[in-house]
């Protein structure tokens, strides 16, 4: 007893798991595909430059575990590694470390590393969910769902929910100009007609005089390089007009018939692009020679909220509607595009740049450069900016992927406990309670089991424990509503019957230990049972397996999970036996096992049960009934129970009581309890 309430401090009171220091420069380097590569450190917690092939920064790198350490089901965090671009969009994620268990040995690691591929080319602003559409259908949502993996989603949702909160760290402290929602866009049902006039608060002008750009170059070695500027120094070098003809009212207003069905057929195709139309007046002109088009303009930039913006020619002939001034129907126009979805909001105040370039020297010269810049900002009424769609908690998700099997559960659940509750002595004595108990362990194995990947492990409390030491979020546990249930009934049932609720009725596991047992009783195999001083003195191993695997939570957690398979519940039930030979061996070889000795690895190794037991020491009843006959003299319930939990003096040791409900069978039969029969022999007597 002294070494179960050690083992309860134990519990309590283990160490801090220390915070994991981020990785070396070194050790990422290999996963930056070239010509990107790794730039300095930003911050402590392991966030790097991106820096594309000319040195210049192109995004972030960075891990997850220390900006987002959600704690797995083994208690560690999943690391992951995040290439994320300036826009928000994953150039690439992946898995670095983990101790996962479903992924250690079971299923392996190559489910989890496909699931990460699917990130890439989403951006932070798409609003991603794992799964799929409640009903398996689309949904017309702007959800993006991204597949699971069978049987480990609890695992992925984890990760994905680390993925999600570490990108968005980094996003709220480097890139605050990325949207973190569904980007606006022109409305369809707005139908206004406007002309040219009407276009004050919508056209954006900017004027630059030659003077202006002299004072630019002033001091520079190109001051002089521009004789025009400084002969005609009152002269527009600049007039610009930038206008987003992304709603069809101004497309309208602005180009001419030919220009608008062209520009109507190109955003039928791109319809998630902005068209911008920029025009210049003045001699600037918006473009050098070398320009081509379809690609990126060479004199033409911007950027919102500080981030740049993606421009590009979108090889639209411009010719503009008739009413739009004399001056700039021959001046040069292009229609550049960008991409909404990359976070571009025309309904928020951006910045447009053009570049003013001088030459010095005649072979060879130098270029010199300034630059002029603007606002633009588009009316909101043309626009119709979505809300992100509401997501459900991953509680919630994780709810309704598993409704009906949840439903199933609970009505039988409801159905177990209301049976052992109410009418326990009734359900022993029935006629074919054997058959009935059978029955109900083999509902156990295949749906509990089996179909719902409901089998409790030692996993589950030894992260909480890690959990709790570290200071993390015990969220994990409802990513897996189905195995929440059963421990929630399994804690239930301490405090009526013990360990015996689980052990007894809802371990898959202990099932197939059951059905191996009478199927050596059917093969006639010799049973064999240690002396009631080694069974005492075996018991305790579970204790000792349980104290070994605490400590290495804390001391050794990277094995931790190699320990674990002292359990064989992720190759019997998880896995259905297909794995490494050696894990199916040991598995199989605990059912052999249980053929000749009952339940062996149940009453002598294992550690789950060694929680449940020091849990059941919350009973608060005596629920097997004895007679004062019971052990002086009678010795048959004691004999009978296959594991020897039944002491001399004939009380329960409640702390290995199954409930497999035996001896209850024995003392209510009046054929069977040796009291019973004495008693009735001697009200016979005349």
């Amino acid at each position: 007893m002294k070494l179960i309430w050690i083992l309860c401090a134990a519990l309590i009171s283990i160490a801090t798991l220390l915070q994991a220091d981020a990785l070396p420069k070194s050790a990422l380097e290999p996963y930056v595909t070239p010509p990107m590569s790794i730039g300095d450190q930003l911050t402590e917690d392991g966030v790097w430059e991106l820096l594309n092939s000319g040195g210049a920064v192109a995004g972030y790198v960075f891990e997850t575990q220390n900006m987002a350490p959600l704690p797995g089901f083994s208690g560690a965090p999943i690391n992951m590694l995040v290439v994320l671009d300036l826009d928000g969009r994953f150039l690439d994620v992946r898995l670095l470390s983990h101790n996962e268990p479903i992924f250690v040995s079971g299923l392996g690691e190559a489910p989890f590393h496909a699931f990460f591929e699917q990130y890439r080319g989403l951006s932070i602003s798409d609003s991603l969910v794992v799964g799929t559409p409640y009903g398996g259908a689309s949904d017309g949502s702007a959800l993006i769902y991204l597949d699971g993996v069978t049987k480990a989603t609890a695992s992925i949702r984890i990760a994905h929910e680390s993925l999600l909160a570490a990108t968005l760290k980094v996003a709220r402290e480097k890139m605050q100009g990325v949207s973190a929602g569904p980007p606006a866009y022109p409305d369809p049902s707005i139908d206004e007609t406007l002309t040219w006039d009407d276009l004050d608060g919508i056209a954006h002008r900017l004027q630059v005089t030659n003077a202006e750009v002299n004072q630019a170059f002033e001091g520079t070695k190109w001051q002089n390089d521009d004789p025009v500027a400084t002969a005609n120094p009152d002269d527009l070098y600049l007039d610009l007009w930038v206008i987003d003809i992304g709603p069809p009212s101004v497309a309208r207003a602005v180009l001419d018939d030919n220009a608008l069905d062209e520009l109507q057929a190109f955003m039928a195709i791109a319809d998630m692009d902005e068209p911008i139309l920029v025009i210049d007046a003045g001699r600037h002109g918006l473009i050098t020679d070398d320009f081509i088009r379809n690609t990126a303009p060479d004199l033409i930039s911007a950027e919102q909220s500080g981030f740049p913006i993606a421009l590009r020619d979108a090889d639209i002939l411009v010719g503009l509607s008739d009413d739009a001034p004399a001056a700039l129907q021959d001046a040069p126009a292009l229609i550049l595009r960008t991409d909404r979805r990359l976070g571009f909001d025309p309904t928020t105040e951006w910045t447009i740049q053009i570049k003013a370039l001088r030459e010095h020297g005649v072979f060879q010269p130098e270029i010199g450069s300034t630059t002029f810049e603007t606002t633009v900002q588009s009316p909101e009424r043309f626009y119709i900016k979505p809300t992100a769609p509401k997501q459900r908690a991953p509680w919630e998700q994780a709810i309704l992927d598993r409704s009906a099997d949840l439903v199933v559960l609970g009505l039988f659940l409801a159905a177990l406990v209301t049976g052992l509750g109410l009418n326990l002595n009734r359900l022993a004595g029935a006629k074919y309670f054997t058959a009935i108990r059978l029955t109900i362990l083999a509902f156990v194995m295949g749906f509990i089991g089996w179909w719902g990947q409901g089998q409790l492990s030692i996993a589950t409390p030894l992260a909480i424990i890690r959990t709790a030491t570290s200071g993390g979020s015990f969220a994990f546990l409802l990513y897996d509503p189905f195995s929440l249930l059963i421990w929630a009934i399994a804690i239930f049932g301490f405090a009526l019957w013990g360990r015996g609720l689980f052990c007894g009725w809802l371990c898959p596991f202990g099932a197939m230990q059951e059905f191996a047992h009478h199927l050596g009783r059917i093969l006639w195999l010799p049973t064999w049972n240690p002396s009631s001083k080694w069974d005492d003195r075996l018991k305790w191993i579970k204790y000792g397996v349980l104290a070994l695997l605490v400590v290495m939570a804390v001391s050794a957690p990277a094995h931790l999970d190699t320990a674990i398979e002292v359990e064989p519940f992720k190759t019997a039930v998880t896995t259905f036996f297909i794995r490494e030979w050696y894990y199916v061996v040991y598995a199989a070889g605990l059912l052999i096992l249980s053929m000749v000795t009952f339940k062996g690895f149940c009453r002598y190794v294992c550690p789950l049960g060694a929680v449940m037991a020091i849990g059941g020491l919350i009973r608060g009843r005596e629920w097997i009934a004895r007679r004062a006959e019971c052990g002086s003299p009678c010795q048959l319930c004691r004999v009978k129970c296959n594991y020897d939990a039944i002491r001399k003096d004939g009380s329960i040791q409640y702390s290995e009581c199954f409930q497999c409900l035996d001896c209850v069978t024995i003392h209510d039969d009046p054929t069977k309890c040796v009291p019973l029969i004495l008693q009735a022999k001697k009200q016979a007597r005349p």
